[in-house]
């Protein structure tokens, strides 16, 4: 069968529809521009009077283009989370796309389209921006290639803009899900950059900022290009859409929670009290914000226990369902028109960071903690709220799995369920804890919180069996489509896994990683930048998981090695361990010198002392848990030994024994034949 053969299995002539629904959705477009320019206008930004004038194509063409980004880029990631997640497959050809899921993406393809040519509009009008000179002038055209290569904010948006056209092109290529879950995965990528392009970038508490706001661009993005999808697949979807629409409702209440959380960040960095919600023309625009979040949180309960069940029972009454999700699309065209307004106007707060007085808070955003000491290690917090709603997201979906599996009788035992509630409250405290608050302020204590993500997180994480929980917790599907659950079973059991799980390859991730981070730029990368920061803490927490899942893991995949190589594999990781900690209390070099200096550390003899102190902590740190993963691996070899015994036994009961006999006839005519020569 070809691919386009396979593409027409579900093609049929689509139901005849009023051509209302289109025409209403495109007029969210000047729908949003009108909110974008009355939200200028409300916050003084409209007429703002600038020291130098770049031209009305600049300042009014600028926030167009980011709505017309902003909105093309949601419709884009919109489609391709409903072909990943949500959209029915076929089972004809395994892996290839049904034709439901091969529209969505070549619509998403045409999005993704908008979005580079928007995303390059607005590098060219935000380098005019910052220039204050016109778009074509000698200046501009002299400048624009340092604009987009060495500066910061530059970079950003070259890298979003050249992600956004990776997206483009493979999504016009995608035949295969597989490949349409890459293109999902670029489109959420290139968003990351944007985050760092606003207030968040410089404000004090930057990285909450910056996490927030990510966290609110792919919230967005995913829910209101989502809801726009199902409207305009409806017909390619035909009777599944209730089915659809359940699936997409469940990934609105995540984004919905999501936006309300990181808003509520946003608005407590930006806002200095209560009052600027009302007395300022920012605090007005967020109030409105919050106002239609309300409305649309309304529209989704009403969506959830109201009409989907009316479509469960009858996929032909959808007019209902359309009519108000085509309201609440007109209500998330206003908010993101508001946003981009938010983006272009001053908050209350300066996002200025006054270093002039703290050092410490101008290069990490959160004042000097006092000086470090056993007691402060436990009391001292500061919160970070990516790691924090991490943790409480993984904390809370595993209890939901375990309770779900409780109420039909099934059993989960609390062997992996402590583990599990044990990794997560660690992970709050290593990230939002003592080592996470000092760990820019001293090698010792980032290495105390780089040991506790990579040593003693991961195996707690690891006994808890999440993936083997997921399995038995949520639902199959039966349509060709992909959960949740037949993502992790195609992950687990992909060539990727197949040789990440090899345990050299492991291991060599493992314990590598410390030599390539501490001796490269990426160490102090990760103390100046929060990007750099949040790479480190999801490598070294998913490098120490995957190395503890191949020892001690109990989650379906790949075969493990025996036994005694896991036992091996592990003693060598602690030796080498051993050898970089004694690296590090032996070395004479500072690792990240220019960075202490800048945080006013200049003692070099108390530096380095510290520096060798965390050597020593890398050195002894892993014994308690090499100790504690050896015992696991020996009570799995034990058991795993039990087991084949008793099937063993299980078979000589039902043969007679024939192993055995054979075994002895073998012997008996072995002697025999010596016996004759």
């Amino acid at each position: 069968m070809t691919t386009a053969e396979a593409l027409r299995l579900e093609r049929d002539a689509p139901p005849r529809e009023s051509a209302v629904l289109p025409v209403l959705l495109a007029a969210t477009v000047p729908v949003a521009l009108v909110a974008l320019f009355a939200g200028l206008a409300v916050t003084g930004a409209l007429n703002a009077q600038l020291l130098v004038d770049p031209g009305v194509l600049v300042t009014r063409g600028l926030p167009i283009a980011r709505l017309l980004a902003d909105g093309s880029a949601s419709l884009a990631i919109g489609l391709l989370t409903l072909a990943t997640f949500a959209l029915p497959g076929q089972r004809e050809v395994k892996g290839l796309v049904s034709f439901s899921q091969w529209t969505a993406t070549r619509w998403a393809a045409v999005a993704a389209g908008v979005w580079t040519a928007a995303q390059v509009a607005v590098l060219l009008l935000a380098a005019a921006d910052v220039l204050g000179t016109p778009v074509g002038s000698d200046l501009f055209r002299s400048q624009i290639g340092y604009f987009a290569t060495g500066i910061e904010l530059g970079q950003q948006l070259a890298l979003s803009a050249l992600l956004a056209a990776a997206v483009l092109v493979v999504s016009l290529l995608a035949r295969r899900i597989a490949w349409v879950a890459v293109a999902n995965a670029a489109a959420v990528a290139a968003l990351l950059p944007l985050s760092l392009s606003g207030h968040a970038a410089g404000a004090d508490e930057h990285g909450n900022a910056v996490s927030s706001m990510a966290i609110h661009l792919i919230a967005v993005t995913a829910w209101a290009g989502g809801l726009v999808g199902l409207v305009l697949l409806r017909r390619r979807i035909g009777d599944a859409l209730g089915t659809v629409a359940a699936r997409y409702s469940i990934l609105a209440g995540w984004a919905f929670f999501a936006v309300a959380a990181s808003g509520l960040v946003n608005a407590w960095l930006r806002l200095g009290s209560p009052a600027d919600l009302v007395a300022t023309g920012y605090g007005l625009l967020v109030t409105a914000k919050a106002v239609l979040l309300v409305a649309l949180g309304v529209a989704g309960i009403l969506h959830r226990r109201r009409l989907l069940p009316r479509l469960a029972a009858d996929a032909g009454d959808r007019a209902a369902f359309l009519r108000l999700a085509v309201g609440e699309v007109v209500g998330m065209a206003v908010a993101m028109g508001l946003s981009v307004a938010l983006s272009r106007s001053a908050p209350p707060v300066s996002q200025d960071p006054d270093a002039s007085t703290d050092a410490f808070l101008g290069l990490v955003g959160y004042p000097e903690p006092p000086p470090v000491s056993f007691p402060r290690m436990l009391t001292e917090w500061h919160l970070d709220v990516a790691f924090l709603g991490l943790a409480g997201i993984l904390l809370g979906t595993y209890l939901v799995g375990v309770a779900r599996l409780r109420r039909r009788g099934d059993a989960w035992p609390l062997r992996r369920t402590i583990p599990w509630v044990l990794g997560c409250l660690g992970l709050v405290y290593v990230t939002n804890g003592g080592p996470g608050v000092y760990g820019p302020a001293s090698f010792s204590t980032h290495m105390l919180q780089h040991m506790g993500l990579m040593m003693f997180v991961p195996p707690l994480l690891v006994l808890g069996a999440p993936i083997l929980l997921a399995m038995r917790a949520l639902p199959v599907r039966r349509d060709g489509s992909r959960g949740i659950r037949e993502w992790l079973l195609v992950l687990v059991h992909s060539r990727v896994a197949r040789v990440f799980s090899n345990p050299v390859i492991a291991g060599l991730i493992f314990a590598g990683s410390l030599v390539v981070f501490y001796y490269t730029d990426w160490f102090p990368f990760s103390l100046s930048e929060h990007q750099g920061h949040v790479l480190m803490v999801l490598h070294f927490l998913l490098g120490g998981y995957l190395f503890y899942w191949v020892l001690i893991g109990e989650d379906p995949g790949p075969q493990r090695p025996s036994p005694p190589v896991r036992l091996l594999v592990l003693l060598a990781t602690l030796t080498f361990h051993a050898f970089f900690g004694l690296a590090l209390m032996s070395q004479e070099e500072i690792l990240a010198l220019d960075w202490w200096h800048a945080l006013g550390y200049t003692d070099d003899a108390a530096l380095l002392a510290d520096q060798r102190a965390g050597g020593g902590l890398a050195w002894g740190a892993g014994e308690v848990p090499t100790v504690l993963v050896a015992l696991v691996v020996v009570r799995q070899w034990i058991r795993s030994d039990a087991r084949a015994a008793k099937r063993s036994d299980r078979a000589a009961e039902r043969d007679g024994d024939a192993e055995l006999n054979a075994y002895n006839a073998r012997l008996a005519a072995l002697a025999e034949r010596d016996s004759r020569r």
